[in-house]
This record gives structure tokens, C-alpha cells and sequence, in this order.
């Protein structure tokens, strides 16, 4: 049945159109050679055929990668050895590896009983020769082990009884076996041999080492009779282990499957079981506590400070009734193997910031460390090429690692950099603690290193950001098994909770993917979007404020303004016309346009200008491009009652915290400016002292790489004009905070930072002439307490002499 395998290179049999494809048999019969492989990384074992003159592959295989199943015509078949006719049902352009070789090689697709016959086209284009003598195949300088197993079963090796053993009617007992060849495994599973042929006799599946000079083999007698079992009987064959993991102890099975299958929908009840068949399989991947976390051996972070001498500060006085907290949560870090004692010279202080949900987060202040650190310049993606990727898919999946940095070791000569002092002793960290300045980069290398490979064709990363697509169900089933293949080999864990599978639509940096296409997250334009049409003078100045700080972009601008323009020079009653409202519409569908607003360039500085007022918060993300500002993204959030009782510093932080949070994907790993009109906020990276709040926002921060720049309030029109955009609602906190401090809001005189026909100063200047001519100068401001303050205002605008 076989062509002869001798050490010479084998030939290539040419086959006849009109005969069909040519195989020697559609299974291996006793007699045939294996060797251990994977097709699309789905491991199997390959029948080497010298009789085949094709490649081929089982059916049922060839299912699970169906994203490169190519059918063809149905008059195409098979013809064996001995004249039988069998359908080929496609081919595939697969990704063959055996040993550590990977080849690229199109297979046919047709019911055969191995899982793949490798026939002389792969043997003859990969130089493929046989050496009998030591039962091996070489190829390209590496000898890849042959052995002989059933086609039947595709088993490794039999199980010989050790002796001769009866079996009790309606018993279970061990049997000692005997691997009749140990092969190059060394780890199997043993089954039930179908050779055996008495009824009744079960064996259990076990975890076995062929190293071993006997195996332990679980036999259950289901008859009533006793059975015997003679010395050298095959009791039991064995199969290859691929891997071996931790089952987690105490765990049922439902705790063990992501919860994610209950939010499985769109998908009938066959895809239902293929995927909770695929997260069974890789069950181990995700993460079943907080101490419960990975470690991958593939990168190290390094600390790179120079010649620099170690940093050593005191630690900071906690109270008393934090002492005990802290040294819970150091405890607790040592148990789980974050950290370690350390006697190095080095020592920074540590925070402890009160969570939402009143634990305690454990940090430590790296500021003074980021500041001598060499800043690693290793390349983000490039959002646009990222999302070019996506077009075409119908099925996504996202995936979220379990305290990813905790998961990246240290470089053993840089742990001392990370000692913290809680004063009672040293500790470091042995992995990458939060806060570090180039764990961004160190863990986007790691990302791209593991996942090389499949980034152009099964998934995309971006940061701690994973999205797996697909065309097609099994396609992307099979892309995620990929994945899950590459993560578990990394030793990576996942948190169930925050990954989500087959989506036909997902938020991915800041845009909507979906079948349809990539299309602007509606969140990047919400804040103009959504703007509240004006109802007194001051909510229409500050709209115009932001309109005005972008003009430059919107054609016949003053054209387009000149009905609110109008309307902030109206001596009577407050009244919004059609002509008004279709003014409003074309400029906030101006602000959310090209050229205002365009889509991130990777190789330009992206700039933060954040704002906050009595009424809200505002920042707008934007580039310089050529010599113009363009807008990436807006964002406003109305601030809640305690929050309008913070004082203007708090303020202006809390906006700076919100905004650079709210834009996390495009700002996070990356140098960016961060503009603002509070001087004082220059102070907040040099904060000797941090506590509750403050000490949680700086935290945050500390994941950041920025430089903060001060500009004056004439010059930051637009963060300031998305701060006091009025509240939807007007709801009673609004009217509350207004009174509190005892300022009227249907009047804001404002200095527009670019020259308007229609907002120039001398317009102003006439308007308040006008308005004193008539006697309404006693209402153009108040302070807060409520007195008339028409002089300072007047002042600032040229009408006053000194």
C-alpha cells in the first residue's frame, strides 16, 4: 500500500487530469507513519503517505478553519490504490507546522479517517527525507521523530499488562501496564483500546508519564462475571498530551465558564455550543480571582535611569488607622508574589487613596522617578491604519487582561527602583507596578511579540486594548482560538468580566466598528451634538465662543453667525427666530465636520484643553496640523451639587482628571500638552504631600506623560465655552449655584480671541453705549453681593479712563 521510504529524496508521481487526484488509501491502515504537527495551529497527527501524490485534510478539520475553506467543483475526486472514487469537498491554503518548521501549502479537503495525510507534493516541494533506521523525517537541518500508531484510533502506543489480574464482577481495580514504546512524548492520556474486544470492560482516562517503567491503569467491570485480564493483554492505548494547566481547586463548572455565555446573543443554539465548547477548552485563560494573575516570561521591563544616584525619600506619616490597612495590603502583595523585601538603596513613598467603593488602593509615588527616566520611544500603532484594518468584518470580539501590568516581570538589576518605604521596612516590586512612565511602551512590545503574526489578519491591539474579527462565525471562532492559543502559551490571564464575544458592533478607540464599517463615536461629538439651544444672552455668548475660536475653518462664518450676533445686541426681550435656529444647526454641524474636526494623526502632538466653570466642566482634544488647530474630539460633563461646592482649583483638576480619562485611548502612552488658564494648576505635579481626593486624581495622572502649559482666558475660548454649556435640564442646582454665589447668568461679556465683523470690540463698545444711553447699565454684572459692579467692567473694556 505504501511506496518504498528509503534515505534518498522522493520523487514526485505526476498525476493525470483524467484520472483525478491520486491517493494510496483514504486511512493509514496499522502499519503507518506519524508525526506529531498542527494545521492553523489546530495540532493533529499526519499520516506521511509516499502513495498520495496530494495533500489532504479530515472533513470535520477542515470545518473549524473555515475561514480559508475554498470549495471547489464537485466532478474533482479522489481515486486510491485499489480504484475506489472518493469527493473532494475543497481545499484549503493552510499554515502546516511540524516540528518547529511552518509551511504554507494548499491541501485538499475529503472524508478521510486521519486528521491529515501528507502527500508527496508537501514531501517534494519541503524537501521532505525519510531515514527508516532512526524512524525520522529531515527536513531543512532539523529531524522530526516518525512513529507508528492506528489509523483507527491515532493513538501513540499500546498499554501491555504487567501481569495477569482478574477483575471482580461489578469492580473497579488498578492494573500496572507497560507502554509498549515510550515514543517522544512523555506525557499521554490512556483510552479504552478498541483492539480489546471484552465487553463489559471500561477504562478511565488518565494522566500518565511514559518515562515511567509501569502505569497505573484505572479498569471498571461492568458484567456480572469476573474478568481476567492476561499479562502482555492491551488494557489501555495512549494518546499525546499538547498541554498540561491547573485546574483551579474548589471551582464548579460553572464557575469555571466566563459569565460572558450569558450574554451570547444574535447566535443559535449550535454556535451557542461551539463557543462554550471553545471557552471550556481554554477555561484556564481567565482569571477566577484578584490574586489569580498571570506571569509572562517573554519581556521584562527596564527602568532605565542613567547614571542618576538612587533616590531615597521618607516616608510619609500615615494615621493610625491607615497603618494597618497598609501593612494588610503589603502582606496581602507578598502572598500573591508582587513584592518582595528589598535592601536596596532606594526608597520612595507610598499613597493610599480610598476607592469609590471604600477599599483602599495601594500606591506608590513615582513622580520623582519618571522625572530621571530615559523614556522609551518604542512606536504605538497608528489608529488610522488600525481601524483600516477592521473594513470587512461582520463578527468582533474585545478582550481585557487581568492586571496586565502585574503580568510583566522587572529586570532582576531594576527592582531596587521600585522600593517603596511604608516605614517599616523596604519592599519592591518583582512585577511592573502602576505608575511608571514606560509601561506603556514595555507593554505594547509584549503585546505585539505575542500576538506576531495574527495582528493582520485574526486580531488588532492597541495598548491593553485586544479586538478579534472575523467574516465569518467559524472564522472568527477559529481567530479567537488563536489568540486564546498565543495567550496561554504567553501565560497571560484574561478578566472574564470585562471581555465580550461575537459582537456585531463594539466601541473601539473612540469609533464604532461594525459590518457597516468604521464610523465616528458619537461620545467625540456629544458635547456639540447635544448643545441645548440657547434661552438667555449668556448661554448664546458662550456657544459663539467656540464657534468664534474656530471660524477659521467655517466658510462665510460671519454670514452664517450673523443672526446670533444679532441677537447678543437685542435691547428687548430674548427672541429666537427660524433664521436663529437654522444659524445654530449649520455651525454646530460645522464643529463636527471637516475640516473642524479630523480624524488623529500619530506623528503630531496631540493637545488637551481643559476648563471648568460654576456649571461644568469642557476640553477639547486636538493637532496641530500645518499651522492650524484641528479638532480629534469634544467633551463637557455638568457638574453634580458637591461638586460645584469645590473651589476653582478642585475645579479646574477635577476637569483636567475627567478629560484625560475620558480620552484614555488616544492620550494614554503618548507625550501629549495639556493647556489651561489656571496658573496655579502648574503646582500639581510638584505636590509634596497628597491625600484623599487630590492624592487619588494625581495617582491617575502618574500613567500620563504631559507637560502642563498656561495660557491666558482670552486665548482658551473653546474648553471654555464647552464648560459653560448650559445645563439640559435647568435643573435646580443650576439656579442653586447662581444664587450661592450671587451672580446673574443672563449676562457674560467675553473677549473673543479672533477678530469678528460681528463680536469685534468697537461692536461691543457701541452695544454698551447704547445700553447706558438707555439706562441699563446697573444690570450688566454683579458681585456676589449683588451689588452693582458696571465701573470694573467698563474698565476692561476701554470706556473708563483711569
Amino acid at each position: 500500500m505504501y511506496g518504498r521510504l528509503t534515505g534518498r529524496r522522493l520523487s514526485f508521481l505526476n498525476k493525470a487530469p483524467e484520472e483525478g487526484l491520486k491517493v494510496s488509501a483514504l486511512c493509514g491502515g496499522r502499519n503507518g507513519l506519524y508525526l506529531e504537527g498542527s494545521i492553523c495551529d489546530i495540532p493533529c497527527l499526519m499520516l506521511v503517505d509516499t502513495g498520495a501524490n496530494v495533500t489532504l485534510v479530515k472533513t470535520d478539520l477542515a470545518q473549524k478553519l473555515k475561514g480559508n475553506f475554498i470549495y471547489t467543483a464537485p466532478n474533482i475526486s479522489l481515486k486510491t490504490a485499489t480504484g475506489e472514487k472518493a469527493e473532494i469537498h475543497g481545499k484549503l491554503d493552510a499554515a502546516i507546522e511540524c516540528g518547529s518548521r511552518k509551511f504554507q501549502h494548499k491541501i485538499y479537503v475529503a472524508d478521510i479517517t486521519d486528521p491529515c495525510i501528507l502527500g508527496l507534493d508537501f514531501q517534494q516541494k519541503f524537501n521532505f527525507m525519510v531515514d527508516l533506521e532512526k524512524n525520522e523525517i529531515r527536513t531543512g537541518g532539523e529531524e522530526i521523530p516518525l512513529f507508528s500508531a492506528s489509523a483507527e484510533d491515532s493513538k501513540l502506543c499500546s498499554v501491555l499488562a504487567k501481569e495477569k489480574t482478574i477483575i471482580p464482577a461489578r469492580s473497579e481495580c488498578l492494573i500496572q501496564g507497560v507502554p509498549e514504546t515510550s515514543g517522544k512524548f512523555r506525557y499521554a492520556v490512556t483510552d479504552f483500546p478498541s483492539q480489546v474486544s471484552q465487553k463489559g470492560v471500561l477504562v478511565a482516562a488518565t494522566l500518565v508519564d511514559l518515562k515511567k517503567e509501569a502505569i497505573p491503569v484505572r479498569v471498571l467491570n461492568l458484567d456480572h462475571k469476573p474478568k481476567t485480564i492476561d499479562k502482555g493483554a492491551v488494557i489501555a492505548t495512549c494518546e499525546p498530551v499538547v498541554d498540561i494547566v491547573a485546574r483551579p481547586q474548589g471551582l464548579s463548572e460553572s464557575l469555571r465558564l466566563p459569565s460572558i455565555l450569558e450574554n451570547l446573543e444574535g447566535l443559535n443554539e449550535e454556535q451557542r455550543t461551539a463557543v462554550k465548547e471553545l471557552l471550556q477548552e481554554f477555561q484556564n485563560l481567565f482569571s477566577t480571582s484578584d490574586s489569580d494573575v498571570g506571569r509572562c516570561k517573554m519581556t521584562q521591563h527596564r527602568i532605565n535611569t542613567g547614571n542618576h544616584p538612587p533616590i531615597k525619600q521618607y516616608p510619609r506619616r500615615l494615621p493610625l488607622a491607615k497603618k494597618e490597612e497598609s501593612e494588610r495590603l503589603v502582606k496581602e502583595m507578598v502572598d500573591n508574589g508582587i513584592i518582595e523585601e528589598s535592601s536596596g538603596p532606594w526608597a520612595l513613598p507610598i499613597v493610599l487613596v480610598k476607592k469609590k467603593d471604600g477599599s483602599t488602593r495601594f500606591c506608590v509615588d513615582y513622580r520623582n522617578l519618571n522625572e530621571i527616566t530615559i523614556k522609551d520611544s518604542y512606536p504605538l500603532p497608528r489608529i488610522d491604519d488600525t481601524l483600516d484594518a477592521l473594513n470587512g468584518s461582520q463578527w468582533f470580539s474585545t478582550l481585557d487582561l487581568k492586571s496586565g501590568y502585574w503580568q510583566v516581570e522587572i529586570q532582576p538589576e531594576d527592582k531596587e527602583k521600585t522600593t517603596f518605604t511604608t516605614g517599616q521596612g523596604l519592599w519592591q516590586f518583582k512585577v511592573m507596578p502602576f505608575g511608571l512612565c514606560n509601561a506603556p511602551a514595555t507593554f505594547e512590545r509584549l503585546m505585539e511579540t505575542v500576538l506576531r503574526g495574527l495582528t493582520s489578519e485574526a486580531c488588532l491591539v492597541y495598548l491593553d486594548d485586544i479586538i478579534i474579527v472575523g467574516r465569518t462565525f467559524q472564522e472568527h471562532l477559529n481567530n479567537i482560538r488563536k489568540v486564546f492559543q498565543r495567550l496561554q502559551k504567553a501565560n497571560l490571564k484574561l478578566s472574564p468580566k470585562k471581555c465580550s464575544f461575537f459582537r456585531k458592533e463594539v466601541s473601539y478607540l473612540g469609533h464604532i466598528i461594525s459590518a457597516d464599517g468604521v464610523k465616528t463615536d458619537p461620545g467625540k461629538t456629544k458635547a456639540v451634538v447635544d448643545w441645548p439651544r440657547p434661552e438667555t444672552v449668556h448661554d448664546l455668548r458662550s456657544f459663539l465662543g467656540l464657534c468664534t475660536y474656530y471660524r477659521r475653518f467655517v466658510r462665510n462664518f460671519s454670514a452664517i453667525a450673523r443672526p446670533l450676533h444679532k441677537l447678543t445686541e437685542a435691547r428687548t426681550n430674548f427672541n429666537w427666530t427660524e433664521e436663529c435656529e437654522k444659524s445654530f444647526n449649520s455651525l454646530k454641524q460645522a464643529l463636527i465636520t471637516s475640516p473642524v474636526l479630523t480624524y488623529p494623526r500619530t506623528d503630531k502632538e496631540f493637545i488637551l484643553d481643559t476648563d471648568a466653570s460654576n456649571e461644568g466642566i469642557g476640553a477639547v482634544l486636538s493637532q496641530k496640523i500645518g499651522n492650524e488647530e484641528c479638532v480629534i474630539a469634544y467633551f463637557s460633563k455638568s457638574l453634580g451639587k458637591p461638586e460645584r461646592n469645590y473651589c476653582v482649583t478642585r475645579k479646574e483638576l477635577l476637569a483636567i482628571v475627567k478629560s484625560i480619562e475620558h480620552f484614555h485611548h488616544y492620550l494614554y502612552g503618548r507625550k501629549f500638552l495639556l493647556r489651561t488658564d489656571h496658573a496655579s494648576l502648574r503646582w500639581l505635579l510638584n505636590f509634596r504631600e497628597p491625600e484623599g481626593q487630590i492624592a487619588r486624581w494625581i495617582q491617575r495622572l502618574q500613567e500620563y506623560d504631559f507637560e502642563i502649559q498656561h495660557r491666558k482666558g482670552t486665548s482658551h475660548g473653546n474648553a471654555d465655552a464647552l464648560s459653560r454649556r448650559p445645563c439640559k435640564e435647568n435643573c435646580k442646582h443650576c439656579t442653586n449655584a447662581d444664587k450661592k454665589f450671587g451672580m446673574e447668568t443672563d449676562i457674560s461679556v467675553k473677549v473673543l480671541t479672533t477678530e469678528d465683523a460681528w463680536s469685534s470690540s468697537e461692536v461691543q463698545k457701541a452695544q454698551l453705549e447704547e445700553e447706558i444711553k438707555f439706562g441699563r447699565s446697573t444690570i450688566l454684572a454683579r458681585n456676589r453681593s449683588g451689588k452693582p459692579c458696571n465701573k470694573t467692567i467698563l474698565g476692561s473694556l476701554g470706556l473708563l479712563t483711569p
